[in-house]
């Protein structure tokens, strides 16, 4: 039998299958457009990306295997309103690398140290911050998408207490990580 996933990462893995689930039905041209102050919703997918691979590959593997999401995603540079398309395909290739790294985290591991990161140093913090940061965004995508007048935005969080409940980290009991969201098609 595999091993489960830490329930962190089971939790990262919910928070980007709700943040998929924002994502349906998302016209590319509606991805495009930026209602300012906001960025747009290209832009926050491959935002999101980039912290990924930022933090989980290229501070903890060393590799940066999607150079285009340190183009069109690094926090403070001027706006941009890349393709959905293209910055949908980045995502998935990100977080199809890091599920690889993020099977290998275990509780010591998570309570080590974040490679040159200046404000997040531990791994597991890091992870937190990752999970927080798409919640930010869900909201934002939502706001967005309502302002555009698409109809069944998601209103609430879905079925975490059966695809993420709380489990302790320490036994592996409870709940499972088998039908978790990963880097697959808006579900």
């Amino acid at each position: 039998m595999a091993a489960m996933a830490h329930p962190l990462v089971d939790q990262l893995r919910f928070t980007r299958g709700e943040w998929l689930r924002a994502l349906r039905g998302v016209p590319e041209q509606d991805a495009l457009t930026r209602l300012d102050p906001m960025n747009s919703i290209g832009w926050i997918v491959f935002h999101l990306a980039w912290q990924e691979q930022l933090n989980l590959l290229t501070r903890l593997d060393g590799r940066t295997p999607v150079p285009s999401a340190n183009e069109h995603g690094v926090n403070g540079e001027p706006a941009s309103t890349p393709a959905f398309a293209e910055a949908m395909n980045a995502w998935r290739a990100i977080t199809l690398a890091t599920d690889r790294v993020l099977d290998g985290l275990d509780e010591a591991r998570l309570a080590g140290r974040l490679p040159n990161a200046p404000r997040t140093r531990l791994i597991g913090s890091a992870i937190q911050r990752i999970i927080y940061h798409y919640w930010f965004h869900i909201g934002e995508i939502t706001a967005i998408r309502q302002i555009l007048g698409h109809g069944e935005v998601p209103e609430f969080v879905g079925d975490i207490d059966g695809l993420a409940p709380w489990r302790p980290a320490s036994t592996g009991a409870l709940g499972g990580s088998a039908a978790l969201p990963s880097a697959g098609k808006p579900a």
